[in-house]
Formats: C-alpha cells, sequence, structure tokens
C-alpha cells in the first residue's frame, strides 16, 4: 500500500488560514491525477486542490467546513488499491454494532 497525502497548498503571506467548501469525492472512492477534490476559500481567493496522484481517497482528515492551514494534510490516497475496498468495510462494522446494542436493551 502507498499512502500519498494530499495537503493544502501554500497560501499567501497575508492569509493565515482558510476553510475548506465541499469534498467532491468520499472515502472509498477512485480519483485520477490533478482531478478536482476540494475547493478551498481564502477571504482573498477559492483553490482548487487536485489530486496528487491517482488512486483511492483512503481517509478524509479535514471534513466539509474545516479550518486548515498552508501545508496541513486533509485527506489520504492508497495508489495502489481498488475503488470500493476501503469503503466495504464500515457498513459490515456498523451493521454489526447494532446487534449486540439490542441485545443489551433486551
Amino acid at each position: 500500500m502507498a499512502i500519498v497525502e494530499v495537503k493544502v497548498p501554500q497560501l499567501s503571506e497575508s492569509v493565515a488560514e482558510a476553510t475548506l467548501l465541499q469534498w467532491k469525492k468520499k472515502a472509498g472512492e477512485a480519483v485520477a491525477i490533478d482531478e478536482i477534490l476540494i475547493e478551498i476559500e481564502t477571504d482573498k481567493v477559492v483553490l482548487e486542490v487536485p489530486a496528487p496522484s491517482a488512486g483511492v481517497i483512503t481517509e478524509i482528515v479535514v471534513a466539509d467546513g474545516g479550518t486548515v492551514v498552508s501545508d496541513q494534510v486533509i485527506a489520504k490516497i492508497d495508489t495502489e488499491a481498488a475503488a470500493g475496498a476501503v469503503a466495504a468495510p464500515a457498513p459490515a462494522a456498523a451493521a454489526a454494532a447494532p446487534a449486540p446494542a439490542a441485545a443489551a436493551v433486551a
């Protein structure tokens, strides 16, 4: 597994932080190199953040609306994964969790 970090681009000197707008992809989805993943808004400009490499998004580190600074890691891409491979375990884990809770209530 080769993980590539998606980072906030360098912001101008007069801008200390920025806000993530809306992710265009979710964890488990495939991305192409240079595909726009999210837009970042500062008080002066809106920047597009492209995927640094092709692969599958394994983790969104900072959610929509989060405040970020230059070079902060906001997502991770596995360059060797297949689409859906990351998202598949999540529903199974979520489905298993309610059963013990229901037994505890009864």
